[in-house]
């Protein structure tokens, strides 16, 4: 639930004020009075977090749309207190400014919380996000595959191999030809809505051709949109944020293929009235038969004229080739 509303600085400008003075308001006085939200003279935004005596002052000109710095203020003829001030230069990005301010009221709430450690913590995980303030919402069926992926990453794949590996293995977004990608093994994801069987659409005749060196799997996922449904696409990734925990490098690579995909977390609110049903999830080898088209199986290769090909295949009948039906029988394949 956001903490910060548009009712807030509704409030603020009602007071604006003059000169150099800031407007401000508490955020959460009844968890932790160190975050309030301000409104200076010009109508700009400001988050401000109270300094402790052993806190780190911070300053910071590098976030786009944003600026950081350690200022004194006096509030109530009090003697001055030292400030973080993170100031919001974009009204564009005011959406995610918020969305910044109920990250940092989370940090902060949290036991020997350090100000400076937690606005660099927030404001990098965020920095990326900020240049997709113009991207559009994910189409259907973009949010229905990158479910599909994130799914297989979670549910399928951390069990076997953690976290880390799991991020380092989803690879396709950054460019490789499959999804996820390791030593000996290449990986398909595949989602559907389907309503007439486990019916999945194939982009390019590259698609499901094996690794140059090992195996080819196909994971295939069936959704049905329920809104009595549990899984949404936001709580899939806030649930891989919460298993990253401290990891740095993993959490950097996690939001960079989020960026690269186009994903943004101000549009959360419209993902998360989406809800999916779990219908069925298999693992399968790509085998022989498994039904599909590769470029050698054009003798005299891709006819001239052809620069795409794009084709379904309907799976509901190649039980044969079906290795897992859930996480636990398919370790030795993820490995």
């Amino acid at each position: 639930m956001n903490r910060i509303t548009p009712e807030i600085w509704t409030r603020l400008e009602q007071g604006r004020p003059a000169g150099d003075n800031l407007t401000a308001r508490q955020v959460i006085p009844n968890i932790n009075n160190r975050l309030q939200c301000a409104l200076d003279s010009e109508g700009m935004r400001h988050l401000l977090i109270a300094l402790y005596s052993d806190d780190e002052t911070l300053y910071d000109t590098q976030s786009r749309g944003l600026n950081v710095t350690t200022r004194d203020l006096v509030i109530h003829s009090e003697p001055p207190e030292q400030y973080i001030d993170i100031q919001c230069l974009d009204p564009i990005g005011h959406t995610f400014f918020d969305l910044i301010g109920d990250e940092l009221a989370d940090e902060l709430s949290k036991p020997r919380s350090k100000a400076a450690e937690a606005v660099k913590r927030v404001l990098g995980r965020w920095r990326r996000f900020w240049g997709q303030l113009h991207r559009p919402l994910l189409t259907k069926e973009e949010m229905v595959g990158l479910f599909g992926e994130l799914w297989f990453l979670l549910v399928w794949l951390l069990p076997s191999v953690g976290i880390a590996e799991s991020i380092q293995r989803w690879c396709g977004p950054l460019g490789s030809r499959h999804d996820f990608e390791w030593m000996w093994k290449s990986l398909e994801v595949k989602t559907t809505t389907s309503t007439h069987g486990c019916i999945h659409w194939i982009s390019s005749l590259d698609q499901l051709s094996p690794p140059e060196i090992g195996e080819l799997l196909f994971f295939s996922l069936h959704l049905r949109e329920e809104a009595g449904a549990v899984n949404t696409l936001p709580l899939l990734i806030k649930t891989i944020f919460t298993q990253l925990n401290s990891n740095f490098e993993a959490s950097d690579r996690f939001e960079t293929i989020l960026a690269n995909i186009g994903y943004s977390p101000a549009h959360d609110a419209e993902y998360s009235k989406i809800h999916f049903h779990i219908i069925d999830q298999s693992l399968f080898a790509v085998r022989e038969d498994f039904p599909r088209l590769v470029p050698q199986q054009f003798s005299t290769g891709i006819p001239k004229g052809i620069e795409r090909v794009k084709y379904e295949i309907n799976i509901s009948t190649f039980d044969h080739l079906r290795i897992a039906r859930q996480p636990s029988e398919a370790q030795s394949y993820l490995i």
